[in-house]
């Protein structure tokens, strides 16, 4: 996408923070990467998606594989990454796929772990419903009304989703 590269270009991009290795969402990366010399972090446990085509469903979805990545930096589960003034948290939600999402200042990027009104599906490879399940428990019981910034679709909060999220106990 032509805009994203050029507000890419214009901004100091220094972290490429993947929620999870599915083609949708790692397919534009190596090319912000040459842009950016940004480092790439996915978590731990979702780091063969990168290489892997049948993980990652590029195949299967378009038609070819993607190029192979590397991470630069693998995370887990309550790792911390500095950028800047910034500490991100790092909160493994397996269920979509074994990935996790990152918290900052107030906001969730949650991938495809929860969206409005909604839930990641977990019919693919690593997927499975009853760690999705636990994985939303987990993130609902944080404490506070964060932004959530699902992989697709629309914005939310913590607070929304708590009370109308049909995959969510309230």
């Amino acid at each position: 996408n032509a805009s994203l590269l050029k507000a890419v270009e214009e901004a100091d991009v220094q972290a490429i923070l993947l929620t999870h290795g599915h083609w949708d969402h790692i397919a534009g990366v190596a090319e912000i990467q040459k842009k950016t010399g940004a480092k790439l972090y996915i978590d731990a446990e979702d780091e063969l998606f990168l290489t892997d085509s049948a993980l990652n469903l590029s195949v299967e979805l378009t038609g070819r594989p993607l190029p192979p990545l590397k991470a630069d930096v693998t995370v887990s589960d309550g790792d911390v990454i500095p950028l800047g003034s910034l500490r991100i948290h790092v909160l493994h939600t397996p269920g979509h796929t074994i990935g996790s999402c990152y918290g900052v200042e107030g906001a969730i990027f949650s991938g495809d772990t929860l969206f409005k009104m909604s839930a990641g599906r977990t019919d693919f490879p690593t997927g499975s419903y009853p760690q999705l399940l636990a994985s939303l428990k987990r993130l609902c019981a944080l404490e506070g009304d964060y932004h959530v910034y699902p992989g697709h679709e629309w914005e939310t909060t913590l607070g929304f989703e708590r009370k109308h999220n049909p995959f969510v106990e309230g």
